[in-house]
């Protein structure tokens, strides 16, 4: 099959439900559904945390990020932690440890490379959109992180599943973008539930329609995409034209500038981009 034929094919199988996460993953997707029931006791959910090592820790580290300490006071365990950020903050990072859980499987070299790129493309994507919404976009700031963790989900998926298909990575990222992307990414994001208002803000990175200045979530996602600092490796982008965007795009907000926006949160957009890529 060419490359567009395994595309399709894969999407077929996500679409028809014929996905086998990782035990890891499963395990997190249980998690997820205990902190969804409205029910829920904090101690509930900071044991379940406790019984995972990179979850306990990546939720200490993120509670004590500058997006979200509150004093000078520095968190040490778990159920403080939980306490500060909260289920939804927290469903927003298991959902980073779901992406990152997909290619925990994949031994060639080139591919966890690949991997490990778009991961830190993602968590750079991620705060910046809960830095823009928060100042910016005025839309809620932990959706924003959400949809930035988990907009290249489709690309996750496809690395977990390209030692099946030798090369399938090695061309041209047009077919990739064009069909690809998003018959996985679609797939994948229903069969993990993900809610629909992040569903259409990642379609509307897809179609790149954004309004300016920007004004919804989608909008939200599509400028923190353009201006990060690292690239998705399925994507063909000038690097150097990127940052040189990056640099010379502003725009009036109703306090501020976005460059001064973004200089003044500078710290916070790289501690949070640094928790989650633990």
């Amino acid at each position: 099959m060419d490359r567009l034929e395994i595309f399709k094919s894969i999407a077929a199988e996500v679409n028809r439900g014929d996905i086998v996460f990782p035990t890891n993953v499963e395990a997190s997707l249980r998690l997820q559904r205990t902190l969804d029931d409205p029910d829920c006791h904090i101690d509930t959910a900071a044991k379940l945390i406790m019984a995972d090592p990179l979850l306990s820790a990546r939720t200490v580290a993120i509670a004590n990020s500058a997006a979200y300490r509150r004093s000078t006071n520095e968190i040490t365990h778990v159920r403080l932690a939980v306490n500060r950020l909260g289920f939804r903050t927290l469903k927003a990072m298991l959902a980073a440890v779901i992406v990152r859980q997909l290619n925990s499987k994949v031994t060639d070299p080139v591919l966890k490379a690949k991997a490990d790129r778009l991961w830190e493309h993602s968590a750079h994507v991620s705060s910046l959109a809960q830095v823009i919404a928060k100042q910016v976009t005025r839309v809620d700031p932990e959706t924003a992180m959400f949809a930035g963790i988990v907009h290249e989900i489709g690309g996750f998926y496809l690395i977990s599943r390209a030692e099946e298909f030798p090369g399938l990575l090695d061309g041209e990222p047009e077919i990739w973008i064009e069909y690809g992307e998003r018959m996985i990414g679609r797939g994948i994001m229903r069969q993990l539930g993900i809610p629909d208002s992040v569903m259409q803000a990642v379609e509307a990175m897809w179609h790149g329609v954004c309004a300016f200045p920007p004004e919804s979530l989608g909008d939200t996602l599509i400028l923190a995409n353009d201006i990060a600092p690292v690239l998705s490796p399925l994507h063909d982008v000038d690097r150097e034209y990127n940052k040189k965007f990056a640099r010379r795009l502003n725009f009036d907000t109703e306090d501020s500038s976005f460059q001064i926006i973004m200089e003044e949160q500078e710290e916070q957009i790289d501690t949070l981009a640094t928790a989650l890529m633990m």
